[in-house]
């Protein structure tokens, strides 16, 4: 039977440090590895785990080429009988998006992958990055648990249904559509819904290079907007050689301002890849002239958009 628990260090605030342990704000992300971290929660020692720094960044910086060698690691990992499941530590600037990510292209294997992170650095009096990770490695060993999962303030949330919803507060993430699927009471898991299944678009698709991925780019409707980024953008990505992608973020149901609208048809007619979103906090849109993004939110349609276009 599978017993280690492998954790993977990326960095981000709960690996952050600042100068004073009241400082929560002015910290420098990324500063403690990812051994360091475990050391600092007694309630991990003596346990089956496995440690490696597979990054160390600011989740602001997440790139192309770091999500494609963390897709890989994960995957291998596994698909290694000897591990009972995976955690990561991440920031949480970009956790929903690498979140969604890794819950598009894994093969499911029946194992929980459990992403991590604090909004208060490891050097504050009031760090959240213990709690977390002690909750998402007490997740990772839960039998039956399987699938992307998001372990933070307690709670415990799909991968593919996570948003960072507050700047600063500690319990930042939720699923405004849905709630969280479990919560973490006293070391033990109370099971709310189904397990997610990872789609298995799998890993080798992803290019290793960031210069490989399509250019996608974020839109948002807005009073005055006039589309005329639209013509920019396709210069730029037809410079570069590059695919390109739109995913607009539209006010209320998605709806668009019509000299936007008219550019992202146009855009559209001539093989751009256009997705429709709402840049509300929740709620999906519906079907239109232009293809809903459904209930996903901006980053995670872009996501999506990006996979789609990564195909053969």
């Amino acid at each position: 039977m599978p017993s280690q628990v492998w954790i993977l260090g990326t960095g981000g605030t709960i690996a952050g440090s600042a100068a004073s342990s009241s400082d929560h704000v002015g910290y420098r992300a990324g500063q403690v590895g990812i051994e360091a971290l475990v050391g600092a929660v007694p309630a991990l020692q003596g346990r089956a785990l496995a440690f490696e720094q597979l990054a160390q960044l600011d989740s602001k910086d997440m790139d192309f080429a770091t999500w494609a060698r963390l897709a890989r690691r994960v995957q291998a990992l596994l698909d290694d009988e000897a591990v009972r499941g995976i955690v990561i530590t991440h920031g949480t600037d970009t956790l929903e998006e690498t979140a969604y990510l890794l819950h598009r292209v894994l093969r499911d294997a029946a194992k929980p992958v459990v992403l991590t992170a604090a909004m208060r650095p490891a050097s504050a009096l009031s760090a959240d990055g213990p709690q977390n990770l002690l909750d998402a490695v007490t997740l990772a060993e839960h039998e039956g648990a399987r699938g992307v999962l998001v372990a933070f303030g307690g709670a415990v949330y799909r991968g593919d249904r996570i948003r960072k919803l507050h700047s600063y507060r500690v319990d930042a993430f939720g699923n405004p559509d849905g709630g969280p699927l479990a919560w973490m009471e006293s070391g033990a898991l109370r099971l709310l819904a189904p397990w997610p299944v990872s789609q298995a678009w799998g890993v080798a698709g992803l290019p290793e290079q960031g210069s490989a991925w399509p250019r996608v780019e974020l839109l948002w409707n807005a009073a005055g907007v006039d589309g005329k980024l639209v013509a920019l953008l396709q210069g730029l990505a037809a410079q570069e050689g590059r695919r390109l992608g739109l995913v607009v973020a539209g006010t209320g149901n998605g709806t668009l301002a019509e000299p936007l609208e008219a550019a992202l048809k146009a855009a559209q007619a001539q093989g751009v890849a256009v997705r429709r979103c709402s840049r509300c906090g929740a709620g999906p849109v519906i079907g239109g002239d232009l293809p809903s993004a459904g209930a996903l939110s901006a980053p995670q349609a872009r996501v999506e958009l990006l996979l789609t276009l990564l195909r053969p």
